[in-house]
C-alpha cells in the first residue's frame, strides 16, 4: 500500500493451465518480471489479493476526490468577491444608483484614517467620512479575510436597498472595487444606545421620555419589518450595540448582515446555523435552530428590560449575589418591589408607563413561543 507499490493483473488469459499441464520444478522457472508475474493461486490467496486490489482502488478514489475538493475550495476561496460582484448586481433593480465609486469613498474618509474610525465590528471597521456635497457618511469597511462577510454584504445591500422606514437605518450605498466591499449608510451622530445605557454618565441625561422615545422606536421598526413592508424580515440580531440614534435620539434598527426574508405566509424556519448575540437569543432558536417574527420579539423583550434596568442581561451584581437580568426583574416583578428593577438614574416621570414597559417586555420574553405577543400588539401607543 506504499506510494511506489504497483498492482498489475490479467483477467482474459493465465500464463499457464494447473489442470492441464504439470507444474514446472521451481528451479526450472525464469526469475519473475513485471511484465510476467506468475498468476494469482486459486482459493484463500486470490481472494485475500482481491480484497487488496479492492482496499487499495478505494483509497485511490478517496484520495482522488479528496483532491479535487481540495483544490475547488481552494479556487473559491480566491473568486467569492468576483462571484459576489455579479449575484449583487443581479439582485438589486437599483444598482448603478446605489453604486459608489471607490475613489470617492476613500477621499471621503481620509484614505480610512483611524481619526476617522467609529469602531470595530465582526466583518469590519467603520469610519466617518464627508462627501464633497458636504454630506456625512458611515462607511462599513469589510474585512478582506472575512469569507462569512461575503454573505453578510449581499445580505444588507439586497434588504436595506428594498426597506425604507424612519426607524431603519439608510443605505445610501456601496461599493465594489477589486476585493474591496463598502457599505455606505446615512450618518447617525449619537452612536448606538448600549453606548449610554451601560455608561453610567451618558444615561444619566436620559429622561424617561428619551427611554420611552427609544423603546417605541424599535417598536416601530420592527412592525414595519415584521407586518407592513412588502417584504417580511427576521432581524436575527437585535440588541442594543445595533440600534443607532440619530441627532435628537430617535432610534435606527442596523446591521441586517443576519436578517432573514419570509414569504409573506411563512410563520417560521429553520436553520443548522446559529448566528446573533446569545442573551438575546430566544431559547427555541439557541437550543433547536427554530426561528420566526417571535424570535425578534423574545430580543425585543431583552431590549426593554435592559433599558428600564440599565443592566446587560447577562450576570450583574444584586445585592450581595450574581443574578441573570431576566430572573432578576422576573423575581422582583412577582415580589411587587418594581423599584428594585428601574434604573435609579431615570427620573420617575410615569410610574405607570414604566411598569407597563416592564410588564411588556416579560412577555416577550416567555419561554412559551405561543404566549408572546406580536410586535403589533406592542404598536406604539401612550401607556398607562
Amino acid at each position: 500500500m506504499a506510494p511506489s507499490c504497483q498492482f498489475r493483473y490479467e483477467t482474459n488469459s493465465r500464463f499457464f493451465d494447473p489442470l492441464s499441464e504439470p507444474l514446472p520444478s521451481p528451479s526450472a522457472l525464469p526469475p519473475p518480471t513485471a511484465a510476467a508475474l506468475p498468476p494469482p493461486p486459486i482459493g484463500k490467496s486470490n481472494s485475500n489479493r482481491n480484497v487488496i486490489i479492492g482496499v487499495a482502488t478505494s483509497v485511490a478514489a478517496v484520495l482522488f476526490i479528496g483532491v479535487i475538493v481540495f483544490l475547488k475550495v481552494k479556487w473559491k476561496k480566491k473568486q467569492p468577491r468576483q462571484r459576489i460582484e455579479g449575484e449583487v448586481v443581479d439582485e438589486i433593480g437599483t444598482v448603478e444608483s446605489l453604486q459608489f465609486d471607490f475613489g470617492t469613498v476613500k477621499e471621503a474618509t481620509d484614505n480610512f484614517s483611524n481619526s476617522k474610525k467609529l469602531g470595530q465590528g465582526g466583518f469590519g471597521a467603520v469610519y466617518m467620512g464627508q462627501l464633497s456635497n458636504g454630506q456625512e457618511i458611515a462607511v462599513k469597511r469589510l474585512s478582506q479575510n472575512s469569507g462569512q462577510g461575503e454573505v453578510e454584504f449581499k445580505n444588507e445591500v439586497i434588504l436595506l436597498a428594498r426597506l425604507q422606514h424612519r426607524n431603519l437605518v439608510r443605505l445610501l450605498g456601496f461599493c465594489l472595487e477589486g476585493a474591496e466591499r463598502l457599505l455606505i449608510y446615512e450618518f447617525v451622530p449619537n452612536s448606538s444606545l448600549d453606548q449610554f445605557i451601560f455608561d453610567p454618565l451618558k444615561r444619566a441625561n436620559l429622561d424617561w421620555d428619551k427611554h420611552y422615545k427609544i423603546i417605541m422606536g424599535v417598536a416601530r421598526g420592527l412592525v414595519y419589518l415584521h407586518e407592513d413592508s412588502r417584504l417580511r424580515i427576521i432581524h436575527r440580531d437585535l440588541k442594543a450595540s445595533n440600534i443607532l440614534l440619530d441627532l435628537d435620539m430617535n432610534p435606527k434598527i442596523s446591521d441586517f448582515g443576519m436578517a432573514r426574508l419570509f414569504e409573506l405566509d411563512q410563520t417560521q424556519a429553520e436553520t443548522n446555523r446559529i448566528v446573533g448575540t446569545y442573551g438575546y437569543m430566544a431559547p427555541e432558536y439557541a437550543m433547536h435552530g427554530n426561528f420566526s417574527v417571535k424570535s425578534d420579539v423574545f430580543s425585543f423583550g431583552v431590549l426593554v428590560l435592559e433599558i428600564v434596568s440599565g443592566q446587560r442581561n447577562n450576570l450583574f451584581q444584586a445585592s450581595d449575589h450574581t443574578e441573570v437580568l431576566i430572573s432578576y426583574v422576573w423575581k422582583n416583578w412577582r415580589e411587587g418591589a418594581i423599584s428594585n428593577i428601574i434604573d435609579p438614574s431615570i427620573t420617575l416621570s410615569s410610574s405607570a408607563e414604566i411598569t407597563r414597559c416592564i410588564h411588556i417586555g416579560l412577555l416577550c420574553v416567555q419561554e412559551n413561543v405561543a404566549n408572546r405577543p406580536t410586535m403589533a400588539s406592542v404598536r406604539p401607543r401612550k401607556c398607562g
